[in-house]
């Protein structure tokens, strides 16, 4: 089994990290993704993988920064010849999501477009992806694979039902916690995985700040709860990701984010902060993501 984060950033533009998207392939060929941020279909080609090749995508919450190239990645799939539909796993509200999107919806003057000439008309079905909504429990199970959901801790779930996969296949188990506060379900959601990846956006002190600012949600997980997490769960490995531009030297984000994040802490000493106060609870393997890290179960 092989994955590879295609973006490992957060919620703003960052010139340095895409938005959330994972990609696992099966010893079989078998391409599944999980979210879908800004730039994962170019991060698949950067790595020799045709994006229509991708048969089932995951979502875990419908936040933009894990949804936002789903268009671009459907019709660029189209384009690239895909062969029947993708399958899209998604929270409550993703059918109405990509129901705006396609034929009828947003894009369906470049649908049209298109679809007028033969080679197009061909595969009309590559952008009629199935959409299947999930909630807690199993969301997918078949001779390669098994996926279930948690509800995790993140947004209102009137808003937005925000969950974490457990991904068991070739006698191996990924887990990814999406966006989360610590919470009950993805501790039972990691237990004895061979992988966690875990989102790990901000320190203690750029929480602490967005708690007292009220700009954005506080709700993610520090670096010592995920130490805490991976020793009480058993893990085996760690992987932080969904890194909260708080490594960045960008002026442009250190303009913006003023009211967002402390941005006299930010610079890429940060990584070795977030190792530190992991490490202060978990000593085994651990890895900070950056994008097209590839890991091989």
């Amino acid at each position: 089994m092989r994955i590879v984060l295609l973006g490992t950033g957060a919620a703003l533009p960052d010139p340095d990290r895409c938005h959330t998207s994972i990609l696992i392939t099966l010893a079989s060929g078998r391409h599944l993704m999980l979210d879908c941020g800004h730039g994962a279909t170019r991060q698949l080609m950067r790595i020799d993988v045709n994006p229509a090749d991708i048969g089932d995508l995951f979502l875990t919450h419908l936040h933009h920064d894990h949804v936002c190239e789903l268009p671009f990645f459907v019709i660029s799939s189209w384009i690239l010849n895909r062969v029947g539909a993708l399958n899209i796993f998604g929270p409550d509200g993703t059918a109405k999501m990509a129901g705006h999107l396609f034929e009828g919806g947003a894009f369906d003057a470049d649908i049209r477009a298109r679809g007028a000439y033969p080679a197009r008309q061909a595969n009309m079905e590559a952008i009629r992806p199935n959409v299947t909504e999930y909630a807690q429990g199993l969301v997918l199970e078949d001779r390669e694979l098994r996926v279930t959901a948690a509800l995790m801790d993140h947004i209102p779930a009137e808003i937005s039902p925000c969950y974490g996969f457990r991904v068991e296949a070739e006698g191996r188990v990924v887990v990814f916690s999406g966006d989360t506060a610590p919470c009950e379900n993805i501790l039972r959601l990691s237990r004895d995985a061979d992988l966690l990846i875990h989102e790990c956006t901000f320190t203690e002190a750029f929480i602490e700040h967005r708690r007292k600012s009220q700009v954005g949600t506080f709700s993610h997980t520090s670096p010592q709860d995920l130490g805490r997490l991976a020793v009480e769960a058993g893990v085996k490995q760690v992987v932080a990701t969904h890194i909260g531009h708080v490594d960045s030297l960008s002026p442009v984000l250190k303009r913006a984010a003023g009211k967002h994040l402390p941005v006299d802490l930010m610079g890429p000493h940060q990584i070795d902060a977030f190792v530190s106060e992991i490490r202060s609870v978990y000593r085994g393997p651990l890895q900070i993501a950056h994008d097209l890290m590839r890991i091989d179960l």
